[in-house]
């Protein structure tokens, strides 16, 4: 687990092999990272998410924030196993009530993340979680907004990471949680 000393966990072999790629998709030339085969596999699923709870549990986490939508997956079972609330980051008018949110750029296209205002609060500390970190435009988003309401990022947790996208850069310094690389 990338930022962590248990690089060489066998669980993390077992997800790898779980990770489905599928070329051209959403467009040409992209070589789609599909972690839906992981939740067909009930070990690989809960492996997944005990490395991440194992990882934050002593943290003091306050709020796990999933980006959507696959963020929504892997959040909540951490949030819940490690006492934190949930709080979903959103695409544009998704959520009702008030939102702030934060415009972002993505390897292929333009898109925002949106909040419920006061789902979050100065001085709580955040790990902000989602499936994949590629160009970290998503990512970078989720920071911005969080930092904005006063919250302290303390670190990104996602299952894949493309380093030759240099999203990890992007992070303002954020360090980042990651359990398979893909070059």
């Amino acid at each position: 687990m990338s930022g962590n000393k248990q690089d060489e966990d066998p669980r993390i072999n077992g997800i790898k092999t779980k990770i489905r790629v599928v070329p051209d998709f959403p467009k040409k030339g992209i070589m789609f990272q599909d972690i839906t085969t992981v939740l067909l596999d009930p070990k690989a699923f809960k492996d997944t998410i005990d490395l991440f709870v194992e990882r934050y549990r002593d943290k003091n986490i306050s709020v796990v924030a999933g980006i959507e939508a696959r963020g929504f997956i892997f959040g909540p079972p951490i949030a819940l196993a490690i006492g934190a609330k949930f709080v979903p980051l959103r695409k544009p008018k998704k959520l009702p009530g008030e939102t702030i949110f934060e415009e972002y750029e993505l390897e292929y296209g333009n898109d925002r993340l949106e909040m419920h205002v006061g789902a979050v609060e100065a001085g709580d500390r955040a790990l902000v979680v989602d499936d994949l970190i590629a160009t970290g435009g998503t990512l970078c988003a989720a920071i911005n907004l969080l930092e904005r309401v006063g919250a302290e990022v303390v670190e990104c947790a996602c299952v894949i990471e493309l380093p030759e996208l240099k999203g990890r850069q992007r992070l303002k310094g954020k360090p980042l949680c990651m359990l398979v690389e893909y070059r």
